[in-house]
């Protein structure tokens, strides 16, 4: 999910180095959805693994 904000976030770039504002804002809103989806769901399986007592 990381690798999926992170190349949104790469069209977003180059779109705005190119002139696509409509394009740019676009991949860039996906961007931050996916890195907080992603964020929300690592904060969970740390939770989810110290409930365990699992460690590395």
């Amino acid at each position: 999910m990381l690798y999926w904000a992170l190349l949104f976030f790469v069209v977003a770039i180059v779109a705005a180095v190119f002139g696509f504002g409509g394009i740019a804002s676009a991949s860039a809103g996906v961007a931050q959805i996916l890195f907080v989806v992603f964020i929300v769901l690592f904060i969970v399986a740390m939770i989810a693994r110290a409930v365990r007592g699992k460690t590395p």
